[in-house]
């Protein structure tokens, strides 16, 4: 047998496949046409170029985004499929509900793509123009103004609650079923306010339809420059963006990892891509794992904080 024993050690060892070897599938947990699914597909072209293979997009929608992410969670830790999340799915869900993923545990997250600004917007009939205006309406009537959002656990409402926290006001909320059918209701003044996307809102500041007086960024967005952050009108450390990233599932290879973070940066930094990001009202961004990781620890802490000191419950 010690001939054999030798003859195996002549065979030379098969290297593994170099990553990616065959085509990769990118899930998107939405419908189509969505931030999310823009600013997916805008990387998945650009990652296909450079790894010479497609990355083929997926909408698996269903469950406020539950149903893609999950299996995305379920799937083998290969590389070769990838989750584009956003914080309603990994950080609002799992305060409000019980997905059937942990957003910790189940994933290998790779790298934070892009955040998304939401402004502060009025209603003209309201006759105010800035944040500490506003605050000073509602003080004076407790209880009288309001604010829409696009459903009761999303991040708009959430994100009108913590205003009213953070500014010690007492605001009605209004529900709907997506922020465009409020905008009848605001510009007649049946609702006081809304916290929008910064690109949906924009047919609607043209006509004069509503009037915008802060964004909810830490930093000012570059579509709106002139318009001040929440934190620089009055309310200090408010922040609420929408942000969106690139996960695997957990167990991920350390080496593929890297490859398909390095693939994301390439896609972010290319020019024609950041065109059709910001278009979309989406600002670049390409933190690493980790840095991507404690976003995500800080967001569950900030929103669990939201919805226990508002009695926040899921529909």
């Amino acid at each position: 047998m010690r001939w054999l024993a030798t003859l195996v050690l002549l065979i030379p060892l098969q290297a593994p496949a170099q990553y990616p070897s065959k085509a990769l599938r990118m899930i998107i947990p939405f419908p189509p046409g969505g931030a999310t699914d823009i600013i997916g597909r805008v990387v998945a072209q650009k990652m296909s170029e450079r790894f010479a293979q497609p990355v083929v997009v997926e909408n698996r929608p269903g469950a406020g985004g539950s149903i893609g992410t999950d299996l995305v969670a379920k799937a083998p830790a290969d590389g070769y499929t990838l989750l584009i999340s956003t914080n309603s799915t990994h950080a609002v869900a799992p305060v409000l509900s019980k997905p059937p993923y942990d957003p910790i545990k189940d994933f290998t997250p790779v790298t934070l793509l892009a955040h998304s600004a939401n402004i502060l917007v009025v209603s003209p009939r309201l006759g105010v123009s800035t944040v500490p205006e506003l605050i000073a309406a509602a003080k004076a009537k407790p209880g009288a103004l309001s604010f829409a959002s696009s459903g009761n656990g999303t991040i708009i409402h959430l994100t009108g609650e913590m205003f009213k926290q953070m500014a010690g006001i007492d605001l009605l909320h209004v529900p709907y079923k997506g922020t465009a059918l409020s905008v009848p209701d605001l510009a007649s003044g049946r609702v006081s306010m809304l916290f929008d996307n910064i690109v949906s809102a924009q047919p609607q500041l043209r006509s004069g339809t509503v009037k915008a007086v802060a964004v909810t960024t830490q930093k000012r967005s570059a579509l709106m420059p002139d318009l001040p952050t929440m934190s620089e009108a009055g309310v200090p450390g408010f922040e609420s963006s929408a942000w969106f990233a690139l996960f695997g599932p957990a167990g991920l290879a350390p080496e593929v990892r890297g490859r398909i973070h390095e693939a994301a940066l390439a896609a972010l930094n290319a020019a024609d891509a950041r065109e059709r990001l910001v278009a979309a009202g989406a600002e670049p961004s390409g933190e690493d794992g980790e840095q991507l990781a404690r976003l995500i620890r800080a967001d569950i802490t900030k929103w669990a904080r939201v919805v226990k000191s508002g009695n926040i419950k899921a529909d």
